[in-house]
């Protein structure tokens, strides 16, 4: 199988963590200014960032497991964990909507990339 390089996928989940930050702001009628917006990413952001670097994500990006899934629980346990000091409290039902949100997009991109990768070896 051919091996995907990085960029692409830092990309897909940098796109993944930001559609969650719009979509989240738009919802909830909180969608202010870039700063608000800034803010709303950053701890996810940050919490991708060490996902990457902890799993050293670049050897195998597009793999669902472990990488993916390792990527997805530290961006949720960080960016839920570190939202206090951007922007805002605490609740469950954001923890539970953010991960499943993440969960779909970060790790089923990976699936769709794997999926795209066996056919095309199979052919």
């Amino acid at each position: 199988m051919q091996k995907l390089p990085a960029w692409p996928a830092v990309v897909c989940d940098l796109v993944c963590v930001l559609v969650f930050t719009l979509v989240g702001t738009a919802s909830h009628a909180s969608a202010g200014s870039a700063w608000h917006l800034v803010a709303v990413a950053a701890p996810f952001v940050i919490g991708l960032a060490v996902g990457w670097l902890a799993t050293r994500a670049w050897r195998a990006p597009a793999q669902p497991w472990p990488t993916g899934v390792a990527i997805w629980f530290a961006t949720v346990a960080l960016g839920v964990l570190l939202r206090p000091l951007f922007t805002g409290g605490f609740a469950w039902t954001f923890t539970l909507v953010t991960a499943g949100f993440l969960a779909l997009t970060m790790i089923g991109w990976r699936l769709l990339a794997t999926l795209a990768q066996r056919r095309r070896a199979a052919s």
